[in-house]
């Protein structure tokens, strides 16, 4: 029997894409590390993507300085906190404007409490963010300022995260490269859908873990400080003019007269109303005494005739 030509290419492409899958799969997992074969896949993974798993292991295993990131000195996210006892919190506000523009930082937030009463503070509290390396000079700017209460800084040592993500980046990225090869070499349909779909899942993963990435070399690169001002309140308050107390005390009198008099035009009103109340009561004991009169009146009357007699 005789095939055509027309027969065979699709054929020879099948073949070829199944070779090209079968040796990706079985260098991949020849080259993992033992214990990665005899783990079970975790529930939605498929096994192309295990495979892809394994072919970064295999490659970490076969290029072992690829995993190391050198690095010249330790890579930390310093914060600094510090509270300032100052004359005046708005020319203090601007001060630390201008410390900001020259130590070439960015202001984040700021927030400013005015005083409510006599007794409260005026209050604001400014984070701003400037360059690593000119944290300690901009601490020593700002505590200038005025008295400092507390200061603290606080660092956290990420280079093993660095070094972790860079690592999974250029995995990933090798993994996404002969991805894209056995795409292009990919003849059906199917074929090419099931490779598109695993790539497009590297490459998302590359993007996530690029971003997380960046984000931590930007927290290393610029440092955040904390700088909460509160203004200074006199325990020794001035003594005011005499001027002052006697119009002050004029006024004290001028307003107890008025509360008075207001009082009595009240109780003047309260007695209006109630009068007609208060005139029947009234009415009673007179005609109560009246009548304990005259009854008083006729017992003496009766005593006396009685002694007469």
């Amino acid at each position: 029997m005789t095939i055509s030509i027309a027969q065979k290419l699709p054929r020879q492409s099948a073949l070829l894409m199944s070779a090209l899958l079968g040796g990706m799969i079985v260098s991949s997992c020849a080259a993992a590390p033992k214990n990665l074969a005899n783990q079970s896949l975790p529930p939605g993974v498929s096994e192309n993507q295990a495979a892809i798993s394994a072919d970064a292991a295999a490659n970490v295993t076969a290029n072992p300085e690829a995993a190391s990131v050198p690095r010249n000195r330790p890579q930390l996210i310093k914060k600094a906190a510090m509270t300032l006892v100052v004359d005046s919190v708005d020319k203090s506000i601007d001060a630390v404007t201008k410390i900001i523009s020259k130590q070439q930082g960015d202001l984040i937030n700021l927030n400013e409490n005015q005083p409510t009463s006599s007794n409260s503070r005026h209050t604001a509290s400014i984070q701003l963010r400037i360059p690593q390396n000119l944290l300690e000079p901009t601490i020593e700017e700002l505590a200038k300022l005025g008295t400092v209460e507390n200061r603290n800084i606080t660092a956290e040592d990420v280079g093993s995260q660095l070094v972790d993500f860079q690592a999974r980046l250029n995995n990933l990225r090798r993994t996404e490269a002969n991805l894209q090869k056995i795409m292009d070499r990919a003849g059906s349909v199917r074929d090419i859908l099931t490779v598109s779909k695993e790539l497009s899942n590297v490459r998302q993963t590359i993007e996530q873990i690029d971003a997380q990435l960046k984000s931590l070399q930007n927290q290393v690169a610029y440092s955040t400080i904390t700088l909460n001002l509160e203004a200074t309140i006199s325990s020794n308050s001035p003594q005011r003019a005499v001027g002052s107390q006697v119009y002050e005390t004029w006024n004290n009198s001028t307003q107890s007269l008025s509360n008075f008099t207001v009082g009595l035009l009240k109780l003047g009103i309260w007695l209006i109303v109630y009068s007609p109340y208060m005139l029947i009561v009234a009415a009673g004991f007179y005609g109560l005494r009246r009548w304990r009169l005259n009854h008083l009146s006729r017992l003496n009357q009766s005593s006396e005739s009685v002694n007469s007699q």
